[in-house]
């Protein structure tokens, strides 16, 4: 009769935006579904399904986990992006970096071990390719 939303709350897509401000320090874990834009400074590590941005001024330091990451300020640790990584030209990466695509703008800094998760994949099946034929 009075029909709303008969959605279960599990069924709702997550779309909340977290921001940590310019003046803030941050030192613990993260966890978030939500997307988190970070001016300030993060000692620790951050996790979430969603994007990480991390502005001008704003620092991680530590471990991040997300789906897409654009950066344009500092971050040192190591970075783990499932879909793409977007690094801006006053970026300045170092670290460990895990991505499943890349975009770097002329002018980043990125001192980073990197790898891609579908070039994994494809080596490990040239290789046994390879380890077949020779044998």
């Amino acid at each position: 009769m009075f029909s709303k939303d008969n959605k279960k709350s599990s069924d709702r897509v997550v779309s909340e935006r977290n921001v940590i401000g310019g003046n803030t320090k941050i030192v613990g874990d993260i966890v978030s579904e939500g997307d988190f834009r970070i001016d300030g400074t993060l000692e620790g590590n951050i996790q979430t399904n969603g994007r990480i941005i991390i502005g001008e001024a704003g620092f991680i330091k530590g471990k991040a986990e997300c789906t897409n990451a654009d950066i344009e300020g500092k971050f040192a640790g190591d970075l783990s992006v499932s879909s793409v990584l977007t690094v801006k030209a006053t970026a300045n990466i170092t670290g460990d970096v895990v991505i499943g695509k890349l975009s770097v703008e002329p002018g980043a800094t990125f001192n980073a071990t990197c790898s891609m998760k579908g070039a994994i994949k494809e080596l490990k099946k040239n290789e046994q390719k390879k380890a077949e034929k020779t044998a």
